[in-house]
Formats: C-alpha cells, sequence, structure tokens
C-alpha cells in the first residue's frame, strides 16, 4: 500500500496522532462533508489526545501505584465510615493545590490502599506527579541510597511529587535512623505539596510508633496538621467481595439455560 505523501511527512514532525487522524478520514467515505476548518480540528483533537493519554502513561508508570485503582470504582455502598461529602471534595483534588495531606486508617481489608491509590490516579488524571511507597521498603531503599551516595538525591526525588502515599505506615516502631529519614521527608514536602498516608494504627497511637517523643512532636506536627482523616471501620471488603462473587456465581447457576 502506497502511503501519503502527507502522512510520512506528520510523522516526521511527530504528529503520530494526526497521522493516524488524517488516514482514518482518507479511509471515511463520509469526509467530504466537512469543511477544511472542520477536518483540521478533527485532527488537532487526535494530536492532543494522543498526547495526552501518553502523557498519563508516563504519569501513572512513575506513580508505580500499588493498586490498578479509580475513583469510580470506590465502593460507596458498603458502610464502613467513607464519608460521601468529603470523599467527592478529595476528588477534586483543590486540597493538593492547597498542600493538604490525608490520613486514611482502619483495620486491614477495609480498602485503605485502595482508596489511596484511587485519589492517586485521579491525580495523574489531573496531570500531577504522583509517587507511590509502601513506608518499610522505602526506608530499606533509602537506607541503601545513603550506603551509596544517593541519599540526597533521592529526598529530593521525594520532594519534587505534588502527591506522595505513604503506605503501611506504622507496622512496627520506628529506629533511629527512620526517625530521621522521615521528619527529613515532611520536612522537605510540609506546606509544599501534599501526603497520603495509610495505617492499620489509630492516629492517637501514632507517637508511641515513632519511638522517640521528641522527634514524634515534630514529625506528628507536619504530618497531621492541616490534613483531612479518613477513619474506616468493618468488615474486610476482600471478603465482601469474595461473598458477593459467591452469590452472583450461585444466582447464575439458578438461572434457566
Amino acid at each position: 500500500m502506497l502511503v501519503h505523501p502527507t502522512h510520512e511527512r506528520l510523522i516526521t514532525l511527530g504528529l503520530a496522532g494526526m497521522a493516524r487522524g488524517f488516514e482514518d478520514q482518507r479511509r471515511s467515505p463520509d469526509i467530504a462533508a466537512l469543511t477544511f476548518e472542520e477536518r483540521l480540528g478533527l485532527l488537532v483533537d487526535r494530536e492532543a489526545a494522543e498526547r495526552e493519554t501518553r502523557r498519563l502513561t508516563t504519569r501513572l508508570k512513575h506513580a508505580a501505584l500499588r493498586h490498578n485503582a479509580s475513583i469510580e470504582d470506590v465502593d460507596l455502598r458498603t458502610p464502613r465510615g467513607l464519608d460521601r461529602a468529603l470523599f467527592q471534595k478529595l476528588v477534586a483534588g483543590d486540597w493538593i493545590d492547597r498542600h493538604e495531606g490525608l490520613l486514611v486508617t482502619g483495620p486491614t481489608g477495609v480498602g485503605k490502599s485502595w482508596l489511596a491509590c484511587a485519589l492517586a490516579h485521579k491525580a495523574c488524571r489531573d496531570g500531577r506527579r504522583v509517587l507511590y511507597q509502601r513506608v518499610p521498603r522505602l526506608f530499606e531503599a533509602l537506607a541503601i541510597a545513603r550506603g551509596d551516595g544517593r541519599h540526597s538525591r533521592a529526598l529530593k526525588a521525594l520532594a519534587r511529587v505534588e502527591l506522595l502515599v505513604l503506605d503501611d505506615w506504622g507496622l512496627s516502631v520506628l529506629t533511629q535512623p527512620e526517625r530521621e529519614t522521615l521528619l527529613e521527608i515532611l520536612e522537605d514536602r510540609h506546606g509544599r505539596s501534599s501526603t497520603i498516608v495509610t495505617s492499620q494504627v489509630p492516629v492517637e497511637e501514632w507517637h508511641a510508633v515513632i519511638g522517640s517523643p521528641t522527634l514524634a512532636d515534630a514529625i506528628l506536627d507536619r504530618l497531621v496538621h492541616n490534613a483531612h482523616r479518613i477513619e474506616l471501620s468493618g468488615e474486610s471488603m476482600r471478603r465482601i467481595t469474595a461473598r458477593r462473587a459467591t452469590t452472583t456465581e450461585t444466582l447464575d447457576a439458578r438461572e434457566p439455560s
């Protein structure tokens, strides 16, 4: 098949979206009904849409979210302490513009990480730089970075993202190097960007998890101040989802063939 020279020129100029749109127009029998301005507008829209898709793909890859979650999939039906009004405010994203935080607590399985990843995914869709980190692995990575001279650079990378998700906070009492590292991270981000923290431990017990009264006061002042709170409760969402799936399968099996 011969390639149209205009298609080749668009590819050469890095306008792959317009090139694909141009080929689609060439194959469309109804395209002649459109004016030149309308056809050009469709090509520009195609290029813009494909560029935004590529940018979103890049942002999501960098974010490395634990769950492929989206706000549309968040379960608002199951009673578990998730305030709908607050959730909708968080979805809008203005709190990130104001550099506020979000603390999500509750027992294991109630959907803390899923909710955090859904909000982080929405932030990516809104064009924000996002990064997900499990706290235990983050501390391990930063300890290694300290040993090979990359520690300062790693901290700067954490400071640059607009939304940082710190998942599984408080699984064990922090060591002295971990306390100091966490304070550095929060100090760099305080008043400049937003952080989501998820934890099985209630906020009231975080002081004991940190371990050092002096550093605990400094860390919690930066972490808890000006932060929204979601306190989830109830049965594990994993069990609820499994039970719903079993019920659906049972009902399907009863349907007449």
